[in-house]
C-alpha cells in the first residue's frame, strides 16, 4: 500500500513538473551557430604569376601566387585582387631603379583533395653579375588587403600595403586549420640587405591577427580608427600534425583588464597603411578602445611567419593553413 502511495504521488510530480522542466530545457539551449566561409578562404583557387627578372641579376623566370581564381598571369605586370579576392600575401614584384625582382614566401600546397597554403620565412638573395649583393629575410604574410605594385623601395614596406577591408559585421570567433614547424632559434635575425645581420632579442613565433576597426576620415586625409573586436594568437611550439577547427574568440571592447589580454594585443602595436578617400597611402592612426557594442567599419585579418615586423624573422619558420571561416 505504502510503495503504491509512493508511486503515485511521484507519478503527479512528474506529470506537475513536466511542463516546467520542458520550459527550462527549452531555455538553455543553446542558438546554433552559424557558419560564414571567406571567398578563397579554402585555399583551393589560386592565380599563378609568371614574373621575369632582369637579367643583371640572373634574369630567372619566378612564379608568384596569389588566392584567386584559377589562372596563370604571364609578363611583368603589377598585380590587383581578382574575382573579388579579398586577399593578398607577401608575394610581390619590386621594380626599384628598372631592375626587376620577386619575392616568393607563400606556396600553394597540395593537402588531401584540395589545397592549402604554406607562409615561410627565409632569406631572399639578389645576385648582381653572379655576386651575391644583397640578402634579405622574408617573412610569408597572408592578409586581407591590397598592395600597391610594383614596388618601388625597400624604405617603409608597409606603406606599399592597404591593410584591411570594409566589415560591418560582429562574429563570435574565427575558425581554421593549421599546421606550425617553429625554429628552434631562441633569438631572431634581422637581416635588410643594407646593412650587417644582426641579433634581435626574443624568440620569433608566427601569428594570427584578427581586429575590427571602427575607423574615420579628418578633412586633411588622416584615417583613424578605434578598436572594436580583437582577436591575436602566436604560436612559439611545432604541432605534429594539422590542428583542425582552431576556434578562437572575438573579445569586444577594451579587454585590457581581461586574463586573456596580452601586452601584443595592445592599441597601435605595429603601423599599418591604408588608402584614403585621395588615394594616397596613409597610416591607420589606432587612438583608443571603442566602446563593446561599437558596429566595426573594417577587419584586419593577417597570417604570418613571423611577428618582428619587415625584414625580422627566424628562418625556417613555416605556417599552414586551411578553410578560413568565421562564426556568428
Amino acid at each position: 500500500m505504502k510503495r503504491m502511495f509512493r508511486y503515485k504521488i511521484g507519478l503527479w510530480m512528474v506529470v506537475a513538473f513536466a511542463p516546467f522542466a520542458a520550459l527550462c530545457a527549452k531555455g538553455e539551449e543553446k542558438e546554433p551557430e552559424r557558419v560564414e566561409s571567406f571567398l578563397y578562404g579554402d585555399m583551393d583557387h589560386w592565380v599563378v604569376r609568371e614574373i621575369h627578372e632582369s637579367g643583371i641579376i640572373g634574369g630567372q623566370t619566378k612564379l608568384l601566387y596569389e588566392p584567386g581564381p584559377s589562372d596563370t598571369i604571364v609578363g611583368n605586370i603589377a598585380f590587383e585582387n581578382k574575382g573579388g579576392s579579398p586577399w593578398r600575401t607577401s608575394n610581390v614584384m619590386a621594380k626599384v631603379a628598372g631592375i626587376v625582382k620577386t619575392n616568393t614566401s607563400v606556396f600553394p600546397e597540395r593537402r588531401g583533395d584540395g589545397m592549402c597554403a604554406r607562409l615561410e620565412t627565409r632569406y631572399e638573395s639578389v645576385k648582381v653579375l653572379g655576386i651575391v649583393d644583397i640578402e634579405v629575410i622574408a617573412a610569408g604574410s597572408f592578409f586581407l588587403g591590397e598592395i600597391h605594385e610594383p614596388i618601388r623601395g625597400t624604405k617603409n614596406p608597409q606603406a606599399m600595403l592597404c591593410s584591411g577591408i570594409p566589415f560591418t559585421k560582429r562574429p563570435k570567433a574565427i575558425r581554421f586549420d593549421y599546421k606550425v614547424k617553429a625554429a628552434p632559434e631562441k633569438n631572431r635575425v634581422r637581416s635588410t640587405g643594407f646593412s650587417r645581420k644582426s641579433v634581435v632579442p626574443g624568440q620569433d613565433s608566427l601569428a594570427v591577427i584578427l581586429l575590427l576597426q571602427k575607423r574615420w576620415e579628418d578633412k586633411e586625409g588622416n584615417v583613424y580608427s578605434k578598436r572594436v573586436g580583437t582577436m591575436v594568437r602566436r604560436y612559439t611550439e611545432s604541432t605534429p600534425d594539422w590542428v583542425n577547427d582552431a576556434t578562437y574568440p572575438v573579445l569586444y571592447g577594451d579587454i585590457t583588464s581581461r586574463p586573456e589580454y596580452e601586452d601584443y594585443m595592445r592599441i597601435q602595436v605595429e603601423e599599418r597603411y591604408t588608402t584614403n578617400s585621395r588615394g594616397e597611402s596613409v597610416p591607420i592612426q589606432e587612438v583608443d578602445w571603442a566602446e563593446p557594442d561599437d558596429t566595426p567599419t573594417h577587419m584586419v585579418l593577417q597570417f604570418t611567419s613571423s611577428h618582428g615586423g619587415a625584414y625580422i624573422g627566424s628562418p625556417g619558420n613555416t605556417f599552414w593553413i586551411d578553410n578560413v571561416e568565421l562564426i556568428y
